[in-house]
Order: structure tokens, then sequence, then C-alpha cells
């Protein structure tokens, strides 16, 4: 057999992330010779597997090495643990060396772009497996994906109006493709939270399995409604967080159980089982084909987007990140109403201003 050419740039050594290949799966589950998966994954679980600017270099190397490896069938994006895929940008690194630093951040942005454009141009089929919460960049990198499954207590949803930067690193450009521009609109600016039952009822997300394993045997996330379709106004409540007592007692069930993401990992392998048994050049032109409404939008906007959330790091993200990185831990946003009356009394964005709207910088009563 010939030698054969590596169109890796480089070799590279995984630190941040880990890269793996785990042999590829029939429809009865057994292992195929030569054949194999990669699974890449987040690796910062104490901080929800947001991404620092090392991890992006290297989840943007992983991509192309699973892209260039002729033995992987698909490409899956996951994170450690259970609590969180991903909750995007690390706030510790954005607070302390981005802050007040354009210029800086403008670089990591370039390589933020270069981790989306990975995923959207890479040469295998990419399956977000949805361990925990997908929030703000997690939710923008998992829809850069071709397919999500997500265990059931997953949440997913954007956070930047809400601390000082806006959803233009993908979430702008795809998420009205997947639930429609009025959904869209809603989450991107409100920054409330979809449970995993909202975003499948939404078709935000392929799949969803349970998670929880109570006396042996898994069940539904109990914390939200799933045992009745609308309330007696007609409003869909399928999906929705549980209040009240009704939470309480939920809250009860979960903590009689633990969670097992065996069925998680079952739901991936068996979506990869699908795609193996297609022609896999048939099956690649007919993903970039519908990549490309992601891209269409992807490409048109990323540069000026970057340039934007570039200079934004002088104000309002300056503000936000720091307030959520130093302030008490109930309270880590702003003070939006004096915010909005500074602003409309003409006051500068300096650092009198930050002072005056974050919590870190409020005397605690009493």
């Amino acid at each position: 057999m010939k030698t054969l050419h590596s169109h890796n740039l480089v070799q590279t050594e995984f630190n941040e992330i880990i890269f793996e290949k785990r042999p590829c799966l029939d429809r009865s589950g057994a292992s195929i010779s030569g054949l194999y998966n990669a699974w890449i994954w987040l690796n910062n679980p104490k901080q929800f597997n947001s991404y620092t600017t090392a991890a992006v270099k290297e989840v943007i190397l992983a991509f192309r090495e699973a892209s260039n490896d002729r033995s992987i069938v698909a490409v899956v994006f996951t994170a450690v643990g259970e609590k969180a895929f991903c909750t995007g940008g690390n706030t510790k690194e954005y607070a302390e060396y981005y802050s007040s630093n354009p210029q800086e951040y403008s670089q990591y942005m370039r390589l933020f772009n270069d981790m989306v454009t990975a995923i959207l141009l890479c040469e295998k089929p990419v399956i977000n497996r949805v361990n925990g919460m997908r929030i703000a960049g997690g939710q923008e990198i998992g829809m850069a994906c071709d397919f999500t499954i997500a265990q059931d207590f997953a949440r997913f949803g954007q956070a930047g109006p809400k601390h000082g930067s806006a959803p233009v690193g993908g979430a702008t450009d795809f998420l009205h493709l997947y639930v429609g521009v009025e959904r869209a609109m809603s989450s991107l600016t409100l920054c409330e939270q979809w449970t995993a039952h909202q975003a499948y009822q939404y078709g935000l997300i392929t799949d969803l399995v349970p998670a929880l394993k109570v006396d042996g045997k898994f069940i539904a996330n109990p914390l939200v409604n799933t045992d009745k379709w609308m309330d007696e106004f007609g409003k869909i409540i399928y999906g929705t967080p549980k209040r009240g007592e009704a939470l309480a007692k939920a809250k009860e069930i979960v903590a009689k159980g633990n969670m097992d993401l065996s069925l998680l990992d079952e739901g991936v392998n068996n979506l990869i089982a699908k795609l193996l048994y297609t022609f896999p050049n048939c099956t690649m032109k007919t993903v970039n084909a519908v990549r490309q409404k992601k891209l269409e939008h992807w490409d048109k906007n990323k540069e000026a987007n970057r340039e934007w959330l570039a200079l934004n790091m002088m104000t309002e993200a300056k503000a936000g990140f720091r307030a959520f990185n130093e302030g008490p831990k109930e309270n880590r946003e702003v003070d939006f109403i004096l915010l909005r009356q500074l602003l409309s009394e003409g006051q500068e964005w300096n650092d009198e201003m930050i002072r005056k709207i974050s919590p870190q910088f409020q005397q605690i009563p009493g």
C-alpha cells in the first residue's frame, strides 16, 4: 500500500481539550475495524467548560485533524462532566485580560471566528453531544454543528445583552434558521433559557434522552412539565420549567437519583450508525448544502461583528464581564436602570460610570 500524505498543518499535542478516536459502531453496537469517530471534548468543567484562548486554538486544530483523518466517520463535539457543554468564553479571562483591550480582543475573536468556521467546514458530519448547559458562546458553537443530541437536563440560551455583549458570534446568524425569527429575537435579546424539551419542540436539537436514574430506572427530567401539552387557556406548557410546590417535589425526586449519560452516548452512536450506512460523499454534499444556509449569514457578518465586539470591550463588555467576574454570587449584573439614567444625562463611558453601576463596588447594607 502506498504511503499517504498527511495534510495536517502541524502535529498537535492537546492539553486544553481532549481529542480521542473511538471505534465506530455498527447498527448492532459492534466495533468496526479501521473506522473511528473523533470525540473532541472541552475540558474545563470547573468553569462550566468555558473556552479559554488556548482551548480555542486546540479546537480549531482538532477539527482540522478530524477532517483530514481518512478513518474517521463523524465528529462528536462535547465536554467533560454533566453540568455544562459550554457557557461560552472564559469570563475570568475576558474580565482580567481582554477588558479595556480591544486590539487583543480583536485577535482573540479572529481565533473564535476560525473555531466556528472550522466546525462549519469540517469534512465529516459533526454531532454536538450536549451533556449540560449550552449557553452564550456555547450555544453558538453548538449551532455550528450539524446535529445535536442532548441529555434532558440541558438548557439552551444566550447571555450577551445581560453581561455586556451581543450574541453575534454566530447566534444571530444561525438561531432563526432553527426556530424562526420571532423565537430567535426573544431568545437573543431577553436571554431567557430554554429547557431541552423546549429546544426539541422548537426544532433546535435533533433528539433528547433522559439522564436521571431513580431506583435503577431512567425517568424524564422531573423539573419540567411533561405530563400535559396545554394549560386551561390553550397556551403550550409542555417542556416549561415547574414552579412552586411542583418544583420543590421535583427537586426531591432529583435528589434521590443519579445522573447517567449512557443513553446520551447511545443516542450519539445510533445517529452515527445511521450515517454510516450512507454513501459518504453524497452525505457530505447534503450536509454542506444545508451548512451553506448558515455560512451565507456567517461569512457575510463575521468580520464586522468581530470589529464591533472588540470596540465594545471599552464600554459595555468592560462593565458586564467585570460585574460577572467580580460581583457577589447573588448579583452579577450591572444596575441597568441607573446605567440608562446616566446615559440619558449624557454621562460618558469611563471608570467612574462603571464604578457607579457595578455590583462589586457597592456597599453591602448592614
